[in-house]
């Protein structure tokens, strides 16, 4: 394996640690998910430059859009769960009520 596929594990494995780990408010998950998803676009990047297809080149732009998606509509929930709920922490929620 070489230094930068091993880094990029680590940072993925580092962001997924502390989204198993530290689940006290949902902006430190949203934080955590979008280190997953940078270390992801980071990697698919340079993955594709090293095979030097085209193949794959929009597949990095794609991940990047729907991270994009993705960060929006967790912020989207972030605010909504701050105004019903009064703050952001995760054991305020609960699923069965509605």
């Amino acid at each position: 394996m070489t230094p930068t596929h091993f880094t990029f594990s680590t940072m993925f494995l580092l962001g997924l640690a502390g989204l198993t780990f530290n689940r006290t408010h949902l902006l430190s998950a949203l934080l955590c998910l979008e280190g997953m998803m940078l270390s992801l676009f980071i990697a698919l990047s340079l993955w594709t430059l090293q095979l030097d297809s085209t193949n794959f080149s929009p597949a990095p732009m794609l991940l990047l859009a729907f991270s994009a998606c993705e960060a929006s509509a967790g912020l989207a929930l972030l605010v909504a769960t701050a105004r019903t709920h009064g703050s952001d922490q995760l054991h305020t929620l609960n699923l069965l009520q509605c």
